[in-house]
């Protein structure tokens, strides 16, 4: 009979930092309580005054790899609320931003994280460039994030932080030739990721949970951006009201909040959209990774990695749809009326549904604001696989 007593009091690969209590005892799971560490960083007190334009650029600053979901889904947040209606272009140079954001994400945890599980490594600095298939997959994880990096900097500025991307347009906007330098670095790691779905496809793990809703958000062109929120049975939630069916949990051991949806324990990210939405992807990732689409819809958790493989696919063939159909015209961003309203902004992050509530006064000026994060979202459903695995 096993017993156990472990803590874990620092699990970096999460947006954030993460604690782990494991106590086993007579080979029975007693105890399990996943909490993210991360401490009280008050975003949503210090925003309070802020100017509107200002907004995007602060929160931003919430997370160092995904800022980019976090710029987006505020300016959406902020027109919303002020009633303004972005440009075709604005909202075709804003999809290729989060396409570069999620082919760098992506490819970060996928490579950088799970791909030294995968070879049996501790990390990826371990990998043999005398073996052949090591010194491929370590060459790809340069080049696939590379060119995600590229597209965000080309459109946005920087890969991170974007400084282009503003309320009502861009500041800057990008060169018709450096974007074709991007579309040609993107059809030319496609194969490399063709074979990273392989791999994942044929080399992961296995984990059922079908105790555990879906959630995601969800439009006719898999955007990430756009759409109502479609889930496990069926049913859709308008963008607008997603804050309605968010059910907070104080988790004591935990310093961020952990949520249900209607009472349920869910999952958001890439699992989740590719259960509910796969029939929306590029129809040349769905050619070319008909074979493997058809492991969804999946409850094995370990799909995700899968799902994000197929998806940073997605994202380069969007991308280069968009690059060769895009002519730039020279826009100056649209400027905000000052008006008082609430506006609600909800995107798909790299891990999930990210959430955004802000009221706005009269003069421009944030009043109060509310912001729900992916992993918040996933903590619950992650304590519960854990269990699951122990057991």
């Amino acid at each position: 009979m096993h017993n156990l007593d472990l803590s874990i009091s620092d699990i970096s690969k999460i947006e954030g930092k993460a604690t782990c209590d494991i106590k086993i005892s007579g080979g029975k799971v007693e105890t399990v309580k996943f909490g993210i560490a991360e401490y009280k960083r008050f975003y949503t007190q210090a925003i309070r005054g802020k100017d509107i334009i200002a907004l995007p650029q602060l929160t931003a600053r919430i997370c160092g790899t995904c800022s980019n979901a976090h710029l987006l889904c505020a300016i959406k947040a902020v027109e919303n609320a002020v009633n303004l209606i972005p440009s075709p272009q604005t909202i075709s140079l804003r999809k290729l931003l989060n396409y570069g954001l999620i082919i760098r994400d992506h490819g970060l945890h996928l490579y950088v994280f799970v791909l030294p599980d995968l070879f049996g490594k501790d990390s990826i600095l371990d990998f043999d460039e005398n073996i052949s298939e090591e010194h491929k997959f370590l060459d790809d994880t340069f080049q696939v994030k590379a060119a995600g990096n590229n597209l965000g900097k080309v459109v946005g500025g920087r890969s991170v932080h974007a400084p282009f991307a503003a309320v009502g347009g861009f500041i800057k906007l990008p060169q018709m030739e450096d974007l074709q330098k991007c579309r040609e670095e993107l059809k030319n790691i496609r194969p490399a990721v063709l074979d990273l779905i392989d791999l994942f496809a044929k080399r992961d793990f296995v984990l059922e949970r079908t105790d555990i809703d879906f959630a995601a958000l969800t439009d006719n062109e898999y955007s990430f951006l756009y759409g109502d929120l479609i889930r496990s049975d069926g049913s859709k939630i308008s963008s607008e009201k997603y804050g309605e069916f968010l059910e907070h949990v104080a988790i004591p051991y935990s310093h961020a909040s952990g949520y249900k949806l209607s009472g349920k324990v869910y999952m958001v990210g890439a699992l989740a959209r590719m259960n509910l939405a796969k029939e929306n992807l590029h129809e040349k990732t769905k050619d070319s990774a008909g074979e493997y689409l058809k492991l969804f819809p999946s409850k094995n958790i370990f799909h995700n990695n899968l799902a994000q493989a197929i998806e940073i696919l997605h994202a380069i063939d969007s991308s280069i749809d968009i690059i060769e159909n895009l002519k730039i015209a020279d826009e100056k961003p649209i400027m905000p009326k000052r008006q008082a309203g609430v506006g609600i902004g909800v995107i798909e992050a790299p891990r999930g549904t990210l959430y955004y509530k802000l009221e706005v006064d009269e003069t421009g000026k944030i009043k109060t604001g509310q912001i729900v994060v992916p992993t918040g979202q996933n903590q619950i459903g992650i304590e519960g696989s854990i269990r699951k695995f122990l057991e």
